[in-house]
C-alpha cells in the first residue's frame, strides 16, 4: 500500500489522505492502477510503522477523501465520522458536477467535471499524492456550504 497524507488549506485542521491498494501474494501489485512495482516496495517504510505515523497524523483532524472507508479499511481504523468528509458522499459536488444528486461519481469524472481537468491518466498508475490533492480541491469548492449543512444537521431541533 501507499498512503499520501496532504495538508491543505488549514495544516493544522484539515488532512486529505488517499491509499493506492496493492494486492497479496508475490506477483500481484495491481500496478495497472496503483502504479507500484515490486521494486518500489524494497525499502518501503513498513506497515506497522507507516501507519502508526499515519494514525498520528490523523488524530484530530478533519480527514478528507474519496470513498474514503476504503482508506480507513486499509489502515485498520476507524475515523470520528464528525472529521471525516467524503467526497464521494457530497450531493453539492455532485449538484455542481452535472450528476444526480445521490450518484457516487468516481473522482476522476468530478474532478474533469468540475476543474475540466483530467487525473488518473497515463499508464504509471494511479498517483496518490493527486488523488489526494484533486479531493481536497474538490472538498474546498463546497466546504462552506458543506458545513453550514453539517453545522445545521448537528443542532437540536
Amino acid at each position: 500500500m501507499t498512503f499520501t497524507v496532504t495538508n491543505e488549506g488549514n495544516p493544522t485542521k484539515y488532512l486529505a489522505i488517499d491509499c493506492e491498494m496493492v494486492g497479496a501474494g508475490a506477483k500481484d501489485y495491481r500496478t495497472r492502477w496503483s502504479g507500484i512495482r515490486p521494486r518500489d516496495l524494497f525499502n518501503a517504510t513498513p506497515y506497522p510503522e507507516a501507519r502508526k505515523e499515519i494514525l498520528r497524523l490523523l488524530m484530530g483532524k478533519v480527514v478528507v477523501g474519496h470513498a474514503i472507508h476504503n482508506d480507513f479499511k486499509a489502515l485498520g481504523y476507524t475515523h470520528p465520522s464528525a472529521l471525516t468528509r467524503d467526497t464521494s458522499r457530497i450531493p453539492l459536488l455532485n449538484q455542481k458536477a452535472g450528476f444526480a444528486e445521490k450518484e457516487c461519481a468516481s473522482l476522476k469524472r468530478l474532478t474533469k467535471a468540475i476543474f475540466n481537468r483530467e487525473i488518473q491518466t497515463g499508464r504509471k498508475g494511479h498517483s496518490s499524492v493527486e488523488d489526494a490533492k484533486a479531493t481536497m480541491e474538490l472538498y474546498k469548492v463546497v466546504e462552506e456550504e458543506w458545513e453550514m449543512i453539517l453545522v445545521s444537521k448537528s443542532r437540536p431541533t
